[in-house]
């Protein structure tokens, strides 16, 4: 499999001091709101600022357009997948991962429910070329920290078969949690209980076949 590489934001500069960053992260959280309760066409760089309650100048000094906000607002979603797939590996290596389908689907759908701007940007498709990259960059990411955990919680090298699984895996649950959360306020918990039960159907095959193959 071909690794994604994902681009450098386009920043005008970065934020240094910590009232620099402080605007920064309240620009970035009004771009949140706006995309949440009005949707995309609503977010304007002056929308933006009222929000935030900073000077539109200010914004400028950061994000040379709105395209560069939407950009660091979604790298901003997309660190937060991989943070936790970071922490899962390190829990399945710890022998803290007794249910790996039912840990992954409760903190992927987490992530998904604090996260109600970037199911509206992800809902609308309205990515720039780098954060569609930055998007196929973090799934990469997270494939390969599944399929890490199946090779630790099965006892040996998954191969082809593994890898291919686990991709199929983050393609699923993308699209299902995508329509569970399209919503909006609360989801669909029904929808998420039966995307729980097909993964842990396929994990329990994907293990014994696994664990057969590792003799």
């Amino acid at each position: 499999m071909t690794e994604a590489t994902e681009p450098e934001p386009r920043l005008r500069r970065q934020p240094r001091q910590a009232r620099s960053r402080a605007r920064v992260e309240a620009i970035l959280g009004a771009a949140d709101r706006l995309l949440s309760q009005e949707g995309y066409e609503a977010l304007t760089m002056r929308r933006i600022a009222e929000e935030a309650g900073v000077p539109v100048g200010s914004i400028y000094q950061f994000h040379p357009d709105k395209g560069a906000v939407v950009d660091a607002l979604g790298r901003r979603y997309l660190e937060g997948f991989k943070t936790a797939i970071d922490g899962l590996v390190e829990r399945a290596v710890a022998g803290e991962l007794t249910d790996l389908v039912g840990t992954v689907v409760e903190v992927y759908s987490e992530l998904f429910r604090s996260q109600p701007g970037g199911m509206a940007l992800w809902a609308g498709r309205h990515l720039s070329p780098e954060l569609a990259r930055a998007d196929e960059a973090s799934n990469a990411l997270v494939s390969e920290g599944l399929l890490r955990i199946v090779e630790h919680l099965t006892g040996g090298p998954g191969g082809e078969r593994a890898r291919r699984a686990t991709r199929m895996v983050v393609w699923a649950a993308n699209a299902v949690l995508h329509e569970a959360f399209k919503g909006g306020g609360e989801p669909d918990l029904e929808t998420v209980e039966e995307l729980r039960r097909m993964l842990d159907r396929y994990w329990e095959d994907l293990r014994d076949r696994l664990t057969a193959a590792h003799g």
